[in-house]
């Protein structure tokens, strides 16, 4: 049954595009292994009101069953910057069956675990209970979603539980670097905004701003209800007909216009944020990024490759293989070839969304090694436009194909990432398809896209820290083509 299955997909995609949306075309061989193959299948069904219901069967006894939504940050305005965070929390203060303390003694009584998470185009609640508690963990999700109260007293304790998370934000120089590389990368755009938004919005936050918020937003053709673990899909379905067919599509709301730019591409402003403070200890912080592809790019796995050829160092976790061994040559490089200070810590990054993308690096150095830190890693970028070899490539492949394989591990995991796919391709994407995908990929093809994206391309720049020796930007951005001249 299971290479039957591929064999279809196979068959599919020699068929269609290249583009996610579709599959892709010109496979001529057929040859995968059969860890690859025996994966569960992904079973979906969209109810009448456009909410996919997905399911992946495995064995795991303590399932993970939540709802994920094409909703965060993104779908804000300057005003109400902030609301989609603040929305993932008071939706766990009390709904019109059950107030806050019942709502936590029912979870933990159930031995379950309720989460929940904001990002800037998504927003997901989930839950872990065993797998004879199913439907009350879906009723729970329904209730949650469609009855929260939002209380005012509430709101207003609130504000400063999200003040004081502000403050531990704040303290983690990663997380401000990603914020600012938004920021001057998307400017005003709401992909620039942060997700727990302003100070002042947070204080003036109202329960008005956030029922408006849930009313142009929590569509149910921008849901996805997902299971994964020991489930039955026709019983996932009559679970969630019976608890989410009432809410409406975007369509039945008349809200056919979203109230922002959102769906707009955002333009990427080559541009920088310096905040240098020597006082903040010996460290800099800096992040660089290009403009990257989104999703259904048929350039995106490329992308992932190209992330996964610059790869991640941390001079405290090398482990039996030091860096200066490391095949992989940036990291090689960083600790062979400095000749002042050292890295602590790097890491490439591939960040996507629905119509724009973000990809570049972050590095943690002493202050007298930022220049040499970032020369090194620009190399690796600029780079793959040029001398990347077949070796490089293949040993990437392989780090790629061990990450996609590793997310069938944790059902949490898998339900995200089957939710994410839905909702931004619209279809659940094979491992087999995606490993496809990927050994079609050449040196060549690495070369063309880098050529594409990332040679003499504008940059965006944001750094922190004690920045002594921190380039100018355009030297930075000299850098994008400095081996051709």
């Amino acid at each position: 049954m299971w290479t039957r299955k591929v064999i279809n997909v196979v068959s599919c995609i020699r068929k269609n595009s290249r583009h996610f949306l579709g599959y892709r075309s010109n496979y001529s061989t057929f040859n995968l292994p059969q860890e690859i193959i025996n994966q569960p299948i992904t079973r979906v069904t969209e109810l009448s009101n456009k909410l996919k219901v997905a399911t992946v069967h495995t064995n795991c006894e303590i399932p993970t069953i939540g709802l994920w939504i094409s909703s965060g940050s993104k779908y804000e305005n300057k005003k109400n910057n902030g609301v989609a965070h603040f929305l993932e929390h008071m939706i766990f203060k009390g709904t019109k069956k059950r107030n806050r303390i019942q709502l936590e003694k029912e979870i933990e009584n159930m031995g379950a675990h309720l989460n929940a998470y904001t990002a800037r185009e998504q927003t997901g609640y989930y839950c872990k209970c065993f797998k004879s508690d199913i439907k009350w963990c879906i009723e729970l999700l329904s209730d949650i979603l469609s009855n929260s109260i939002f209380d005012d007293n509430l709101i207003e304790l609130e504000k400063h539980v999200i003040l004081r998370e502000m403050e531990e934000v704040e303290k983690c120089k990663d997380e401000v670097i990603f914020d600012k590389l938004h920021m001057t990368a998307f400017r005003d755009h709401p992909l620039g905004f942060t997700i727990l938004g302003p100070e002042e919005n947070i204080k003036n936050m109202k329960r008005k701003d956030i029922i408006d918020y849930i009313d142009k937003n929590y569509t149910s053709d921008r849901m996805v209800l997902c299971a994964v673990g020991d489930v039955q899909h026709e019983e996932i379905v009559k679970l969630a007909e019976l608890n989410f067919n009432h809410l409406k599509t975007q369509e039945q709301k008349n809200n056919s216009v979203i109230h922002n730019n959102n769906n707009d591409k955002p333009f990427f402003c080559g541009s920088e944020i310096i905040i240098r403070d020597d006082d903040s200890g010996p460290n800099a912080h800096v992040a660089v990024a290009f403009e990257g592809v989104p999703w259904n790019s048929p350039d995106s796995i490329t992308f992932m490759l190209m992330q996964c050829i610059i790869g991640t160092y941390k001079k405290n976790e090398e482990g039996i293989l030091p860096g200066k061994l490391s095949a992989n040559r940036t990291v090689n490089n960083i600790c062979n070839k400095m000749t002042v200070g050292c890295a602590d810590y790097f890491t490439s990054f591939n960040t996507c969304y629905n119509n724009t993308g973000l990809f570049g690096f972050y590095v943690q150095c002493d202050e007298i090694a930022v220049e040499h830190a970032l020369g090194e890693l620009m190399f690796g970028v600029t780079s793959l436009s040029y001398s990347i070899t077949d070796e490089e490539v293949e040993l990437a492949k392989i780090h790629l194909k061990t990450q996609l394989i590793s997310m069938f591990e944790s059902s949490s995991t898998l339900a995200e990432e089957v939710s994410r796919q839905l909702l931004v391709y619209g279809r659940k994407i094979s491992l087999a398809e995606f490993i496809l995908r990927l050994n079609e990929i050449d040196t060549e093809e690495v070369k063309r896209v880098a050529w594409k994206y990332l040679h003499d391309r504008d940059i965006a720049v944001a750094a922190i820290g004690a920045l002594h020796g921190m380039p100018q930007y355009i030297d930075l951005r000299q850098k994008t083509y400095w081996l051709r001249y």
